[in-house]
């Protein structure tokens, strides 16, 4: 329970925890079990969001990172795109196939390495991604909406020592 009163599902477990093993220290589930719980609930409403245009999370993944990635117009190679995306190849070539059944990417021979593929966006792949993105940034500004400027920094700056440490030593 914070200091304001408020409790959460996961304080109801750390309680329990509490009076079945007093000594032991969960402080370090409460926050892992926090974060989970927040990420189940966020991705389900991502997913919602991502429907509405006729889109999986990763085919948004795939155009997110073109939209951002391929800044001269001229595609990415699957390579390429893998390494924007951090997701394997494999993954990669299903997302496409998809993608390229929807007409929203194409999928060409580089016409100067023949051994090449260039996947970029399509005109329609370029409106679709532009209309889910808007809704994406609105949807993730409501998600945090109950923080304030100073939390989300904290928040921010928190995770990212997290994720640092975590990604440095694996």
């Amino acid at each position: 329970m914070t200091d304001s009163g408020t409790a959460d599902s996961v304080d109801r477990i750390i309680a329990q925890w509490g009076q079945v093993r007093p000594g032991l220290d969960v402080s370090a589930m409460g926050i892992l079990g926090r974060l989970s719980r927040l990420t189940r609930h966020f991705e389900r409403d991502l997913i919602e969001l991502f429907a509405q245009h006729g889109l999986q999370r990763g085919e948004f993944d795939l155009l997110a990172t073109l939209m951002r990635a391929d800044v001269d117009g001229r595609g990415l190679t699957a390579g390429e795109l893998a390494g924007s995306a951090m997701v394997t190849s494999g993954a990669i070539t299903n997302r496409l196939d998809r993608l390229v059944a929807k007409d929203l990417v194409t999928r060409e021979t580089d016409p100067s390495s023949r051994r090449t593929i260039r996947v970029a966006l399509t005109e329609r792949g370029r409106e679709t991604i532009d209309a889910a993105l808007h809704d994406h940034v609105a949807n993730e500004e409501r998600l945090l909406s109950t923080l304030t400027a100073g939390q989300r920094t904290q928040l921010e700056e928190l995770l990212r020592a997290l994720l640092y440490e975590y990604e440095r030593s694996t």
